[in-house]
């Protein structure tokens, strides 16, 4: 596929949302900011977050709330001047979910905690078509251990946040079916990608174990040294899931396997989705390269329920 970019010298991209007016919003990991990618490619900070914005989504106010994992400490190649997440950083207080308001720049935060659970690495974020997000923790990685990551539900006036999944092990990506009725969430450490039967709000049907060891229904599990980021679905039911280290996108059928490998020239290759009148190009962000480019897609992406048209 042809790759144009669109944007590079980003902090370690993630979280791109394709916005009516052509623009791209996103998150600089690194920086620690939301940022908007302009057509001509200029950036524009929209608001300083702090700690470390992961997932983003547009929610049913037309605001964006933003993963924010709370930070990372970071390692420097002395090569390229590149660098990537390690562990957690030394400063590192909470993870939590926050509102930005688009056109002030105000933080809100909206969820540090459900119930006596602490939110420890909130990772990516999608909304459902009643107004109401599904996220995941990954959790935080030290020097000798790490957490056992969860799957929540929640509300975005912050009345309400439900433990839905836990434990799963690293839980990344999310994203739901064209009818919203499969929950699918990315395993980074495994490469493996999971689905849930959506059966209420914020309630999910598990598989018992031995059959499964999270209560979900294997999709796929790629071999050889890749690890599973975010993700994206197609309107026709693939999922297309960001791949790291072997860098590309893994396209898993939903009924099972994968279909196709999109390798990228980046070993982190860390999110994806669609623009364009008929959602068939591809926003990727490269976060080792900190860019952000397109490529034509072979197949339409599903149109997320927010912004509406």
């Amino acid at each position: 596929m042809s790759v144009q970019l669109l944007a590079d010298g980003l902090l370690f991209p993630e979280g791109p949302i394709a916005m009516p007016d052509g623009s791209v919003v996103l998150v600089e990991i690194a920086r620690g900011t939301l940022t908007r990618v302009m057509p001509d490619g200029r950036t524009e900070v929209i608001a300083e977050t702090g700690g470390g914005p992961n997932g983003a989504a547009i929610g049913p106010d037309g605001a964006c709330y933003v993963c924010n994992n709370g930070g990372f400490e970071w390692e420097r190649d002395p090569s390229t001047g590149r660098s990537r997440p390690i562990r957690q950083a030394d400063d590192y207080e909470t993870g939590r979910i926050e509102r930005v308001d688009l056109a002030t720049g105000k933080v809100d935060r909206l969820y540090d905690r459900c119930g006596d659970v602490r939110l420890n690495g909130p990772n990516d974020i999608v909304f459902d078509r009643d107004g109401n997000m599904w996220f995941t923790d990954l959790g935080k990685m030290r020097h000798r251990d790490m957490d056992r990551g969860a799957v929540y539900w929640a509300r975005p006036d912050g009345s309400e946040i439900r433990e839905v999944i836990q434990p799963v092990t690293t839980p990344n990506g999310i994203g739901l079916s064209p009818d919203g009725q499969t929950l699918y969430v990315a395993e980074t450490e495994g490469a493996r990608l999971y689905a849930w039967p959506i059966t209420g709000p914020g309630e999910v049907s598990m598989i018992a174990f031995p059959d499964s060891i999270n209560g979900g229904r294997l999709v796929t599990c790629d071999g050889g040294l890749r690890r599973f980021d975010s993700l994206a679905v197609e309107a026709g039911g693939n999922v297309c899931v960001a791949t790291l280290l072997t860098g590309g996108i893994t396209v898993a059928r939903p009924d099972g396997g994968t279909l196709e490998f999109v390798p990228l020239d980046d070993p982190y290759t860390t999110n994806i989705c669609f623009a364009g009148a008929g959602l068939d190009t591809a926003l990727v962000t490269l976060s080792w390269g900190g860019c952000l480019v397109s490529m034509p897609w072979p197949r339409s992406g599903l149109a997320l329920e927010f912004p509406r048209g």
